[in-house]
């Protein structure tokens, strides 16, 4: 019942994709949700290439299904991933709305579907343009950066603009089989979540970081905030968040260079890589320089939440659906869930259809 145009073109047995979470989407938590029949994704945007390369031979030691890499088209690196990825055969990447023609068209020369995340139908448009194969799309339930159209408004407007020229993967606010529901009914051919696998067993989030995410139990706690890098992004409010809102605009500035020689000596990129990639974001998306150097803020931040174990001296992104979650489970007790109550739902509106 839940074999849709997405299932057949990832080559995975649920319409369920887990996305690529910075510092949280490692091989255990992408295998972890390919064995259990969904579709992972591995984070590339934070990672040296050489480190790249292991998570792929690690993922695929721990597989056997289908698993894509997630990078950012304007990272110093991204040319060198989208190298690995063919080398390795993997089966998909996912990446922002950014153009970069020439990479997507390397990569489908080679057979690798190409899977862009957007926020509105003008960017859904665009991506297919330049190549996309799949266009996900995020509501503003959605973690980190997001929009402010609800995902119920959100996905039928873009599968309307695409008109089905390609398949559409519903993501912002999702956790169980009735959202998947719904999703389909929107005219999306799967969901693709984030909050819900970081709060799994697998995920290598630190326990104190997971139980910070489990023990909110408000979604109105979960703000949308632009103190990070001038752009909207949904967070957890805990204590580094209230510092950032405070912060006068040459502090953020000062903190955002700060974290960007951090990340530099992280990635091995060069300080004329980094400024070369700020000024194409700043050319080709809706950033500005300024905005584009704050940038550098996030990595850095969210790996004292996520890899550190510090939660109140990082920021937590979160989707607003870590309000009503409260429990870590494993990718196979979720994936179950979900399917058996898509499933049940379905059956029920077959029964109703029919009049029986």
């Amino acid at each position: 019942m839940l074999q849709t145009k997405l299932t057949e073109l990832l080559g995975c047995q649920y319409p369920i994709v887990q996305t690529a979470m910075g510092w949280v989407a490692d091989p255990k938590l992408t295998a972890g949700t390919c064995n259990a029949g969904g579709f992972g994704f591995l984070a590339g945007a934070t990672i040296p290439p050489e480190e790249m390369e292991r998570d792929i031979l690690a993922t695929k030691a721990l597989t056997d299904k289908n698993f894509g890499v997630n990078f950012h088209m304007y990272q110093p690196n991204a040319a060198e991933i989208v190298e690995l990825v063919i080398k390795h055969g993997v089966k998909a990447v996912s990446y922002s709305r950014s153009p970069g023609k020439d990479m997507v068209s390397r990569l489908k020369d080679n057979g690798v579907v190409c899977m862009p995340t957007i926020g509105l139908p003008k960017h859904a448009l665009k991506a297919i343009e330049m190549g996309a194969d799949v266009v996900t799309v995020q509501g503003g339930e959605g973690g980190g950066h997001t929009g402010s159209v609800p995902t119920s408004l959100l996905i039928p407007q873009v599968v309307d603009a695409v008109a089905g020229k390609v398949p559409v993967v519903a993501a912002g606010g999702f956790k169980d089989g009735r959202g998947l529901v719904a999703a389909l009914a929107w005219g999306a051919e799967g969901i693709a979540m984030g909050t819900r696998f970081l709060m799994t067993l697998e995920a290598p989030v630190p326990e104190i970081t997971k139980n910070r995410y489990v023990d909110c139990n408000n979604p109105s706690e979960i703000i949308v905030s632009r103190a990070m890098d001038g752009l909207p992004q949904r967070m957890i409010m805990n204590r580094m968040l209230r510092e950032l809102e405070k912060a006068s605009a040459p502090k953020k500035l000062i903190i955002a260079l700060i974290n960007g020689l951090k990340f530099r000596k992280h990635t091995g990129a060069s300080i004329f890589g980094l400024l070369k990639s700020a000024i194409a974001m700043s050319k080709e998306g809706e950033m500005t320089p300024a905005q584009a150097i704050m940038s550098a803020n996030a990595p850095m931040i969210i790996q004292k939440a996520m890899v550190d174990g510090s939660p109140d001296e990082g920021v937590l992104p979160s989707g607003q659906v870590a309000g009503v979650i409260g429990e870590l489970l494993s990718c196979e007790e979720i994936i179950n869930s979900i399917v058996a109550e898509a499933e049940q739902r379905l059956s029920v509106l077959a029964k109703l259809s029919s009049g029986a």
